[in-house]
């Protein structure tokens, strides 16, 4: 079976969030670290359901879910990175939310040029 790019970074990034969550919980952040463990790891069940997809339609609506999910969580990392709130560096979740964003815009983008042709 063919590895599906997305759908391992989305799985690699929310287990990284999983594990930023573990590390904000023992600092005493417990709100802003809520919202950013159910964004991110919607982004990757709204890819799995993507992947699973009854058409076209479905998959872009699906892969759109999961881009508003993206930039949910990119919000939630901004919020956190300029409070202080955490002493902990989120340079790198938000490198590579700015990817996954990008990848996911771009795989919507064609998709749905491929519907009109």
């Amino acid at each position: 079976m063919k590895e599906n790019i997305i759908a391992t970074k989305t799985f690699d990034f929310a287990l990284s969030i999983v594990n930023l969550f573990i590390s904000l919980k023992k600092e005493n952040e417990f709100i802003i670290s809520k919202q950013i463990v159910r964004s991110a790891t919607s982004i990757g069940a709204n890819v799995e359901e993507a992947i699973a997809a009854q058409s076209r339609k479905d998959f872009v609506h699906k892969m759109a879910i999961a881009s508003k999910e993206a930039r949910e969580t990119k919000y939630w990392l901004r919020l956190l990175d300029k409070s202080n709130l955490t002493t902990i560096s989120m340079t790198n979740y938000l490198i590579e939310i700015e990817h996954l964003i990008n990848i996911i815009t771009k795989i919507i983008k064609t998709s749905q040029e491929a519907n009109t042709k």
